[in-house]
């Protein structure tokens, strides 16, 4: 009689974390920024279908980075949840911290009891009357939660990228430089060059705090091109000519 092949414990979770992680660094990066009047959402995405950004409730969306078909069952659930106990209690009992303790149990369950983690990270943000009532909860593959002050890079080369934006980030940013530090971080090679990415190629929107009701609203291609454009001529992700 053979003996079953054996496995330590802290080998199986090592072998799942480094599965994830591998997974998520394959997709391109999204960068969550508040600013002023709320908080930005920008990525690398061609396809007008398949979102990485999405509403979840009111004043709550939903960033995501990894598998798709993974993370996209993640925002419908998340969805189905929001609406549920909007229905059952009242609309101001759907919070981010709730949707994001529901997200952890999960992932953490997913990662622990299932031969497969799931190779998502996702961000669930909710926007306040003030920029210092943000919300900004950052999830792992393995149900882990860090709440994130102004700003989060998830996927691709985050640790790099995400020391790009913590440096220039500040509070109280306008809408049009924060989008440019976002295009302008994902556009960064190692190298230190900056790479030019067509508005047509990003998507992007705003939790926007003036709203009263639903805060989240995309921003098209040529509302990018004016947010993206600066006055004395230069543009981050857009190539200048001389006259």
């Amino acid at each position: 009689m053979t003996q079953p092949f054996y496995v330590s414990p802290e080998q199986l979770m090592k072998d799942r974390a480094d599965f994830a992680r591998k997974g998520i660094a394959r997709g391109r990066s999204v960068v969550v920024l508040g600013y002023d009047g709320g908080i930005a959402f920008a990525t690398e995405n061609a396809s007008r279908a398949l979102h990485k950004v999405s509403e979840i409730y009111d004043r709550i969306a939903f960033a995501a980075v990894g598998k798709y078909n993974e993370f996209e069952n993640l925002r419908v659930a998340g969805v189905r949840y929001a609406d549920l106990r909007g229905y059952s209690y009242d609309r101001t009992d759907v919070t981010a911290r709730g949707l994001a303790n529901a997200y952890a149990q999960t992932l953490g369950a997913v990662f622990t009891t299932e031969a497969k983690p799931l190779e998502v990270e996702i961000a669930v943000t909710e926007v306040g009357v003030s920029q210092t009532d943000d919300q900004i909860y950052r999830l792992s593959y393995d149900g882990s939660v860090s709440d994130e002050l102004g700003h989060v890079v998830m996927g691709g080369d985050a640790e790099r990228l995400g020391e790009l934006v913590r440096s220039a980030w500040r509070p109280g940013l306008s809408l049009e430089e924060a989008m440019r530090l976002a295009v302008s971080a994902l556009g960064t090679a190692e190298d230190g060059s900056i790479r030019d990415i067509k508005p047509e190629a990003l998507e992007a929107a705003v939790l926007d705090r003036t709203r009263t009701r639903r805060a989240f609203r995309r921003l098209t291609s040529n509302a990018l091109t004016e947010l993206l454009a600066e006055d004395d001529g230069e543009a981050v992700g857009e190539q200048t000519t001389e006259p």
